[in-house]
């Protein structure tokens, strides 16, 4: 079921986030580009949010998702990093990654979720680690960190991949354990 926020929108409203979407920046990298996201990418986050690859995002609806992917988006005009679409260079959606910093968290987030056709295949390394890049060649962000649920087994080898190492584990009451992935600033490993 889809919402009316979702919908695609026409005129001078659509032109006005045109031209704000133009102004996150486009990563590219051998294979992808990480760009703006716009509405007709949340189809693609919600499958993903509301599926089993996105079980530990914490998301269980359609709604749950609309109000993580606009929070993720927000997060360009509120800290001046957030959630990029991650597409091959002819335009295929692959999945999202993102620069965040949610209630809870200590320090910006390197988060990523890839659809069933964006696995297996390094893009979400490919992704992450351009992400990481900006955050610390551009943003100049002190540090940046993974929160991963312990049982994420994928994420977990995908972070040790990107050189992350544990730095700590996290234990809220009612929520399954999270260990805490630091990416190394440059120089650093």
């Amino acid at each position: 079921m889809s919402f009316a926020c979702e919908l695609p929108i026409k005129g001078p409203a659509a032109d006005r986030a045109a031209a704000m979407a133009a102004q996150i920046p486009v990563l590219e990298t051998k294979r992808l580009r990480l760009r703006a996201p716009v509405l007709t990418d949340f189809p693609a986050y919600a499958e993903i949010a509301c599926s089993p690859r996105g079980a530990y995002l914490g998301v269980s609806s359609r709604k749950d998702a609309w109000y993580d992917f606009a929070n993720t988006v927000a997060g360009w005009l509120l800290r001046g990093h957030g959630l990029w679409s991650v597409e091959t260079h002819d335009g295929v959606l692959l999945g999202f990654v993102v620069i965040g910093f949610e209630p809870g968290d200590e320090e910006p987030e390197l988060g990523f979720v890839m659809t069933k056709a964006g696995e297996g295949h390094g893009y979400a390394a490919e992704a992450a680690r351009a992400a990481r890049d900006f955050a610390f060649g551009t943003l100049k962000l002190p540090s940046l960190v993974s929160y991963i649920d312990a049982d994420n087994a994928r994420s977990i080898a995908l972070a040790k991949r990107l050189g992350a190492y544990q730095d700590g584990v996290i234990r809220e009451a009612g929520e399954p354990e999270a260990f805490i992935f630091r990416h190394p600033l440059p120089g650093e490993v």
